[in-house]
């Protein structure tokens, strides 16, 4: 399957409004439901000393659900990829925890995203980042180029993950690592209570369910999946503003409670039989 080119024309859309709303009014990034990933309830996704090394704007146009640079250590001399990288930030604090001697590669579709990114990477003064344009469907890196694959709550919003997840597992080296954060659904879901918590969490629409999220992993080739949640979205916690939206609360609840969550997603691709780890 293809990608949507109406999805990604709107994802586009929206992304480049966010990006200029950052450079042009100082206003940050917010979640619009649907197509930016980002949490409205969890916040100090990152330390102050990870915000303190940024550009205020790399921090603004942050539209992610979680910290992907928190899921691993990454090593000196390392390349590392990020999946919709909007205004850098993950790819900027991965550059310095991977030194001169690494590389940190983002990847985003949107033209004013990627001047924000490139912007941030000048003001911040990091030589070994790289932002390229494309698709997470048509990653335009070599087979086994990079060492570890993250990303912020981008690949819901992808049309054709099957397609997102082959491409991570083919730009990965043998033994490489991937670890990203997104939002998962936990059983089935009807279409109705989705749309309503979108109004809400959003990036609910084209959630996986996380025994199908694990399926799709090992599909494309990965090994050693796993999923952790890091933040269960309640219920409580959304009832004012979806009764504001017109939405009864108390008649969706059963349906809801512990079903939608931001999570840590790891993967492995296999050593090379006889390789060195």
């Amino acid at each position: 399957m293809n990608p949507d080119p109406a999805l990604q024309q709107q994802v586009q859309a929206q992304y480049g409004r966010a990006a200029l709303a950052v450079m042009e009014s100082g206003e940050r990034a917010g979640c619009d439901p649907g197509l930016r990933c980002c949490d409205p309830i969890t916040t100090h996704l990152y330390s102050a000393d990870q915000i303190g090394a940024l550009p205020e704007a790399a921090v603004r146009a942050s539209l992610g659900c979680g910290n992907p640079t928190a899921l691993l250590d990454l090593r000196p001399g390392e390349t590392v990829l990020d999946l919709g990288s909007g205004g850098g930030m993950d790819v900027l604090l991965s550059a310095r925890r991977v030194g001169p001697s690494g590389q940190a590669i983002g990847l985003d579709m949107t033209d004013e995203m990627l001047a924000l990114a490139r912007k941030n990477q000048r003001q911040a003064g990091v030589a070994n980042a790289e932002f390229l344009r494309g698709t997470i469907e048509h990653i335009p890196l070599p087979d086994a180029s990079v060492d570890v694959v993250i990303s912020n709550c981008v690949i819901n919003l992808s049309a054709d993950k099957d397609r997102v997840l082959a491409e991570a597992f083919r730009v990965l080296k043998p033994g490489g690592r991937f670890a990203v954060s997104d939002v998962v659904v936990r059983g089935s879901v009807p279409e109705a209570v989705r749309q309503s918590m979108q109004l809400w969490i959003g990036c609910i629409a084209g959630a996986l369910e996380e025994n199908e999220y694990l399926a799709k992993l090992a599909a494309a080739g990965f090994t050693a999946s796993a999923i952790e949640p890091t933040r269960i979205y309640e219920l409580e916690d959304a009832r004012q503003f979806l009764s504001t939206s017109g939405v009864d609360v108390d008649a969706i609840a059963a349906q809801v409670e512990g079903k939608f969550f931001s999570a840590f997603i790891r993967a492995y691709k296999p050593q090379i039989p006889g390789s060195q780890a």
